[in-house]
């Protein structure tokens, strides 16, 4: 399994509505439900009608387009970070998925990964 830790600092928010969000950004991932929208974007992107916000996140990413047909492939890196009592947050994707750590958790992460047999394109 090859992952691919992302430049950039990432904050996890509520927002009060979809109209600030910058969707010229790298990257965002958004979450509706009957009671919030939730946003995942880069610190820098973070809109300021956001209602609450987690800042101080780093994200890694499994390299390649993951077929539906994988199963365990998520569960078995969180299941590593678990073990090591670091909390993530993960956002999927058609084509993959993303981990998010605490940035002063990412090198515990990224050693637990790696002992674990995951391979790192860059860090």
């Amino acid at each position: 399994m090859e992952l691919k830790i992302i430049d950039g600092d990432f904050s996890v928010c509520r927002v009060k509505d979809l109209s600030k969000v910058n969707f010229g950004g790298n990257y965002y991932f958004i979450g509706k439900t009957d009671e919030e929208f939730s946003l995942v974007c880069e610190t820098k992107d973070v809109p300021d009608n956001a209602e609450k916000r987690e800042d101080n996140w780093k994200a890694f990413r499994f390299e390649g387009v993951l077929d539906f047909s994988l199963t365990g492939i998520l569960s078995a890196a969180t299941a590593v970070l678990a073990e090591e009592r670091i909390g993530i947050f993960a956002v999927s994707t058609y084509n993959t998925d993303y981990i998010l750590v605490r940035a002063d958790k990412l090198e515990a992460a990224v050693s637990a990964l790696k002992k674990a047999g995951c391979k790192f394109k860059a860090f």
